[in-house]
């Protein structure tokens, strides 16, 4: 019995020091306010605090008059008609008229924050080593590398030899073996296997743009299109055709590229045609269907392909840009300008029996 006194002293020794604390800082306040009970340990505290009940303001501002309750109120505020800031960021040298203000900048230089603001200020501190490409983060920087060294350490179970650069293209890669689609449109119903995909798609029904190009204006849904459609204005060509060199501005170098292997992808559902471009395989689907989607403006003639357009076209412009080298003749077709050649030449092409 004697051990459970013990024990319940020694719980509750601690307890009883905190009350005492709180009764000898109670005893300490003897200036109370006796419009709110609150206790002061002085009086000129006491004499401060009594203002915020009375309303008095006995410190005026000599510039606009305005009046404050302190002194030392009125010491921040002429700051705003001073233009002193004492104040300073020891990160960035950013000055400002009160500590307070100097405390909440603080935090933008730290942690999430700090990552956040680069967002705003466009500020890009790593950079590439390799192509001097910079960026906000420095995880955005490590998988950037990965484009240099070629490292692909993320590989699907499925596939077993499929492998990826990032984490985050594996999971979007996953998805095309559950066929899991969990996102879905509000409008049409389509689903799809990630939320980026699903925001891209309602541009579709928004209408929204929000790509533009900052030479002619023109607006975009994607990101990548306006990357494309720049190269037209840079003329770069980043993508060379590893048989014959030829460059090419996007990623028209696939579809170049059965011509030098001959593949032909794209077949014909009604004859078995095959061919090395999707466009190619639509233009010949016509012959079947007898759809001539293109009609001329001025005659309402149609046509199945917009070239036959275009070259019907010259019969109302009279254009003809196809000229003779020898006696300047011009012509509208350069099938109708290889014929007048012959007469230059003499050739008479070869009639098939």
């Amino acid at each position: 019995q004697e051990g459970d006194q013990a024990d319940w002293k020694e719980t509750r020794e601690p307890q009883s020091a905190l009350n005492s604390l709180k009764h000898d800082s109670t005893c300490k306040k003897k200036f109370s306010c006796s419009e709110c009970g609150k206790r002061f340990s002085f009086k000129s505290h006491l004499k401060l605090h009594m203002r915020s009940h009375t309303g008095e303001k006995p410190f005026s501002c000599s510039v606009c008059n305005k009046s404050f309750s302190q002194s030392g109120t009125v010491q921040t505020h002429m700051r705003i008609h001073t233009g002193e800031k004492p104040f300073s960021c020891s990160e960035c040298g950013k000055a400002f008229t009160e500590s307070g203000n100097l405390k909440k900048h603080m935090i933008t230089h730290t942690g999430y924050l700090k990552k956040h603001m680069r967002i705003h200020t466009g500020e890009t501190p790593f950079s590439c080593s390799v192509c001097k490409k910079s960026f906000t983060h420095s995880r955005s920087l490590q998988s950037h590398m990965l484009v240099h060294t070629g490292e692909k350490p993320f590989s699907c179970s499925e596939c077993g030899k499929k492998r990826f650069g990032l984490n985050s293209i594996l999971k979007k890669h996953m998805l095309t073996h559950t066929g899991e689609k969990r996102f879905s449109c509000s409008r049409c119903d389509k689903r799809f296997g990630n939320e980026y995909n699903l925001k891209k798609h309602m541009r579709t029904h928004t209408g929204e743009k929000p790509f533009s190009c900052s030479v002619c204006k023109k607006s975009f849904s994607e990101n990548g299109s306006l990357k494309k459609h720049m190269r037209i204005h840079t003329g770069e060509k980043p993508f060379s055709c590893s048989e014959c060199g030829k460059a090419f501005t996007s990623v028209y170098l696939k579809a170049h590229m059965r011509s030098h292997t001959g593949e032909k992808p794209f077949r014909c559902s009604e004859c078995d045609k095959q061919f090395g471009q999707k466009e190619h395989l639509k233009r010949h689907m016509i012959t079947h269907t007898g759809e001539k989607p293109f009609s001329c403006s001025v005659c309402d003639k149609r046509f199945g392909n917009e070239y036959n357009l275009k070259t019907h076209m010259k019969t109302h412009t009279g254009e003809k840009p196809f000229s003779c080298s020898v006696c300047d003749k011009r012509f509208g077709l350069k099938s109708t300008l290889k014929k007048h050649m012959l007469t230059h030449t003499w050739e008479k092409p070869q009639l098939s029996l």
